[in-house]
């Protein structure tokens, strides 16, 4: 069965507000299609641009190509939506603090991304901006892989007393049934990984160490004092430029962004109070 996707009242009500500024301001042209309404609530026009709007924003797609049923489930589901929020502002409910305030960040996360998707229209990535980012990745990625064991423990002292213990020849597996982490099942085997999906002081550690050696002191991270050993140690090739082409064309357009933005709020002359 199709269903219908709902926006929530807040950002439905921001669309609703923004097609009818829209409309306000275009003076509702007699002969612009989307002045014209599909329906009054209280003698109050729901025009067919704020539908085509609402439309879009819960289907993902144009009202024409909606089957008859969906589309007046949609229309029914707007007018709903019109006379609850109507209601609401009635109440005074927009006027409440967490209110206004979730209502002020909706409108202001629909206006950046309109900016964004307007500034970035023609600052589609080149070929050489791409092959700079894949440079630029590629240098920071680390040539290696490791597979190691660890042991996870609340303490220093926990975590130092179980080193004397692998000094005096226990087996590190043995040893990791005792850990707070639930690789205690595999003997602390954390399988193999790429450093930067651990956090800093476990993923230094790790790249100090050599095959099958095991750290002299213990490392603490926010998930508490660690005892580590490198099993095993492997080159890693970086992915092939084509293969990585999409996320390369993001992350340029994200760093454009991020470039336009600082000036922004450099030219805005932001002052923090916190």
């Amino acid at each position: 069965m199709k269903t219908l996707r709902l926006v929530t009242l807040a950002t439905a009500s921001l669309l609703l507000a923004a097609c009818q500024a829209k409309t306000d301001a275009a003076g509702a042209a007699a002969d612009d299609p989307s002045s014209k309404p599909v329906a009054t609530v209280a003698g109050k026009a729901i025009t067919q641009g704020m539908f085509d709007t609402y439309v879009k924003s819960a289907t993902g797609r144009a009202v024409a190509d909606l089957e008859p049923e969906l589309k007046q489930r949609a229309l029914d589901s707007l007018i709903s939506m019109h006379v609850l929020s109507a209601q609401a502002e009635k109440d005074g409910l927009d006027k409440q603090a967490d209110m206004a305030a979730r209502l002020q960040l909706d409108r202001m996360n629909m206006l950046q991304q309109a900016l964004a998707e307007k500034y970035l229209k023609d600052k589609t990535p080149t070929e050489q901006e791409l092959r700079a980012e894949y440079d630029t990745q590629v240098a920071q990625l680390s040539r290696n892989e490791y597979r190691a064991r660890h042991i996870l423990v609340p303490t220093e002292i926990a975590a130092t007393q179980i080193l004397e213990r692998l000094r005096k020849g226990e087996k590190f597996e043995t040893l990791a049934k005792d850990s707070l982490d639930a690789s205690r099942d595999r003997g602390g085997d954390l399988g193999w990984f790429s450093p930067s999906s651990m956090v800093k002081p476990f993923a230094e550690a790790v790249v100090a160490l050599k095959k099958g050696e095991t750290i002299a002191k213990p490392v603490q991270t926010q998930f508490g004092w660690h005892i580590i050993r490198v099993d095993d140690i492997r080159e890693v090739q970086p992915p092939p430029f084509e293969q990585v082409k999409e996320q390369l064309n993001q992350a340029v357009l994200a760093k454009k962004l991020r470039t336009y933005s600082d000036e922004l709020a450099k030219a805005a002359k932001v002052e923090k109070k916190l």
